[in-house]
């Protein structure tokens, strides 16, 4: 997903976090501590959750970070977590 993330205000801790969340592939889903160790960052999956709750970048896939333990996790789009278990059924993927 090529996204210019300079026209977006975060940290760079968030836009990190915002572009490893943007190359999760459709059909796949990665968890907050596994994006936390993808950005060097392995302790700090719960700043990754607040990262991805607040994202301002239209149409980045957060529905595709789950939790550790394989659970949905929340979502902070419309809907709540039934909007994200939706967004993954879409996509194959059924939690």
């Amino acid at each position: 997903m090529a996204i210019d993330f300079s026209k977006f205000r975060g940290t760079p801790f968030q836009k990190s976090v915002w572009k490893a969340i943007g190359n999760i592939p459709r059909g796949k889903t990665l968890s907050y501590k596994a994006i936390a160790m993808i950005i060097g960052y392995p302790m700090a999956h719960r700043a990754v959750a607040s990262a991805a709750k607040n994202c301002p970048i239209p149409n980045l896939p957060c529905h595709r970070v789950i939790r550790s333990d394989g659970t949905i996790g929340e979502y902070s789009g419309l809907g709540g977590v039934e909007t994200k278990r939706k967004l993954l059924a879409a996509e194959g993927i059924f939690l």
